[in-house]
């Protein structure tokens, strides 16, 4: 049966870790898996899905592995509980759920700019960060190529192969690191995320909507850029800027096609001097990933960009793994091979 780990809300830097504590010992063969759940993810769908998944979780895992349950209670919540498990030396945090559950457990990697270590400094394994896609939107697991099924990624996860991901770092004016391991955006795609997400109800309608609200009063911007820290230039009238450790956003949008979450490079995608019927006469392109064959869209692959408003107007919104992060100006930067990911 699998055991249960809640760790409480009002207490997010000292919940209960008696199970990793007192489970198997050092020298045994199990491994130590932190399942990290939303049950509201997806209007409810995520916690229903998860119990259903659940006799499957066990049979293809209860025999050599401590499995460790522990659902979400708000925002955030994912964070602190990945950072306590890593320094109790679990051997890996699977995020179960969609992009913004993922999103929170690879920030939950990183405290206070550094990654998070096992508290024995000796240890000789490092955590790895594993996925069970069922969520409203799972792009970043499209990217890899994985179809939404969670029996296939239970699979994956008794198996247990990793490999090193690159992971995206953001920083602003207060220089507090954000980290994402999908897309981060800029401008009319990211203020398009931030009503979206009012949405969620609606599936992956929800992008759609947030769409057509963000269009409402929409002004392309006059940017600045300074890439892998060149010259600054401008970017004139920009309608958006995506900066890509993976492919898809906007449930399915191939935005950044071009980008891999291993190569050491981000790929930033500009549009420029957009009016809301090119969304509509090109909107398949964007799905596809053709896209940067249109006119006034480049890409080019960078290790750091900085980003800001020319016109310092304070409104240009900014968002990663579709969770808003504030307004301009920011710097974003890759740390390359940052985290092992059962693959």
């Amino acid at each position: 049966m699998a055991k249960s780990w809640v760790v409480r809300a009002e207490h997010p830097m000292a919940p209960d870790l008696s199970i990793l504590r007192g489970g198997a010992s050092s020298s045994s063969p199990h491994r130590d898996l932190v399942f990290i759940v939303n049950p509201k993810g997806a209007n409810g769908r995520t916690g229903k899905q998860w119990k259903k998944l659940l006799p499957y979780l066990r049979s293809r895992l209860d025999r050599h592995c401590n499995i460790c349950e522990s659902l979400t209670s708000g925002p955030y919540h994912a964070i602190d509980i990945t950072r306590e498990a890593i320094r109790e030396g679990a051997d890996a945090v699977i995020a179960v759920g969609g992009d913004g559950t993922l999103h929170e457990v690879v920030n939950g990697f990183f405290w206070a700019g550094k990654p998070v270590t096992h508290h024995n400094k000796e240890a000789a394994h490092s955590t790895a960060l594993g996925l069970i896609p069922l969520g409203t939107g799972s792009d970043f697991a499209r990217t890899l190529g994985w179809k939404n099924d969670p029996f296939e990624a239970v699979d994956r996860i008794a198996k247990g192969l990793r490999s090193q991901i690159d992971v995206g770092v953001i920083t602003g004016e207060s220089e507090d690191s954000h980290y994402f391991i999908n897309v981060a955006d800029i401008h009319l795609s990211a203020k398009a995320g931030y009503y979206a997400s009012r949405y969620k109800r609606f599936g992956n309608l929800c992008y759609v909507i947030g769409a057509l609200q963000a269009f409402m009063g929409h002004k392309n911007q006059d940017l600045r850029i300074r890439i892998n820290g060149g010259e600054w230039e401008t970017c004139s009238k920009v309608t958006a800027l995506c900066i890509g450790n993976a492919k898809y956003f906007g449930g399915g949008m191939k935005i950044t096609p071009n980008a891999e979450p291993a190569n050491g490079n981000f790929e930033v995608v500009v549009l420029q001097d957009f009016k809301w019927y090119d969304f509509i006469l090109k909107l398949h392109k964007l799905y596809q990933g053709t896209h940067l064959s249109v006119q006034n869209v480049t890409s080019r692959s960078v290790y750091s960009i900085e980003v800001e408003d020319i016109s310092e107007s304070g409104n240009i919104y900014v968002q990663s793994d579709g969770e808003h992060l504030g307004f301009l100006p920011r710097k974003f930067h890759i740390l390359p091979s940052a985290i092992e990911m059962i693959r």
